[in-house]
């Protein structure tokens, strides 16, 4: 029971960010946040890392100087079993055990990695987007019955919340069968939960607010109360986890390729597979698992700097 307090009254005080937010109106809350946002370095730092990330991603195939999947040096390293080679003249990431270009597949390797980790969390964001606010306007406007609806939905959600998340992930990937695609669905199901309690909890904030009691005496319908008011009003905290999940998807995502879950082709690139292969070989080339391990963790860093910066940028305790 702590495990799943401890993580429910994270996201619940995530979600209070709507509710101190009442006073202010949408656009200028953004622009305010968007100001604090330029003057933070870590803000900057995080936003800097995304985007050369992003440009390394889509352009991968353009800049990797050689074909990733391609063993074009595979004589020079089938002799030297045990001996690898490093950073070299036209390899500057060195070679892997069978003779690939490591610098090419790191950079073939982010597109992967960017697609697990927009994938995944894109569908953890739709599927308890819709979840939340279901279970948000029947708890604000649904009466005793919507209430009842309400509180058997949060507590699938609280059950799901209870079990560790890669263990779920694991669990689920192991059901589907190895693949890219089940790990993207397995990241995305362990996200459902914390959108789907996040915008409920967000909603919930709102929904005693003054304008939604007006809205009520002026005799608006529940759903055009919900739809044009309430749920608009509960987005802030919403949008600022979509930023965290994004870090937390991409290192779930290698964990799980890391196991053995993920894309079953060898030769396709993807940071935590390629982690994988390294093991074996990490007592004589310790930098095959460098490379991808630094990439993950700097990735992971700069979704993390760029969300904690916007919850704070978001917080109203914190505005001057």
């Amino acid at each position: 029971m702590s495990i799943v307090t401890s993580k429910a009254d994270k996201i619940d005080r995530l979600a209070e960010l709507s509710a101190n937010n009442e006073a202010t109106s949408g656009a200028s809350l953004w622009r305010e946040a968007f100001k604090r946002l330029r003057t933070s370095k870590m803000a900057v730092i995080g936003f800097v890392i995304i985007v050369l990330f992003v440009i390394v991603s889509i352009l991968g195939p353009l800049l990797a100087p050689y074909d990733p999947a391609a063993q074009t040096w595979r004589a020079d390293v089938l002799p030297n079993q045990g001996k690898f080679i490093g950073p070299r003249d036209g390899n500057w990431f060195g070679l892997d055990h069978l003779g690939r270009d490591m610098f090419s597949r790191i950079l073939e390797g982010a597109r992967q990695t960017l697609l697990v980790g927009v994938v995944s969390t894109l569908i953890g964001l739709v599927v308890g987007f819709l979840i939340g606010a279901f279970s948000g306007a029947a708890a604000t406007l649904g009466g005793a019955n919507g209430q009842r609806l309400d509180s058997f939905i949060m507590r699938v959600t609280d059950m799901m919340l209870a079990l560790p998340s890669l263990l779920l992930a694991v669990s689920i990937a192991a059901v589907m069968g190895q693949s890219l695609t089940t790990v993207m669905v397995a990241v995305g199901v362990v996200q459902i939960p914390v959108f789907a309690r996040l915008l409920r909890g967000s909603m919930l904030s709102q929904g005693g607010a003054d304008y939604v009691l007006a809205a009520k005496a002026l005799g608006v319908r529940r759903r055009r109360i919900v739809v044009t008011q309430i749920l608009p009003n509960s987005l802030s905290p919403v949008i600022v986890q979509t930023t965290l999940s994004l870090a937390t998807a991409i290192i779930e995502a290698a964990a799980l390729s890391y196991l053995g879950l993920g894309n079953p082709d060898p030769s396709i690139p993807e940071w935590g597979a390629m982690l994988t292969q390294a093991q074996r070989f990490f007592s004589n080339a310790p930098l095959m698992a460098v490379y991808p391990a630094v990439g993950i963790i700097i990735v992971a860093l700069g979704f993390t700097l760029l969300g904690e910066s916007l919850r704070e940028a978001l917080d109203p305790k914190l505005r001057g």
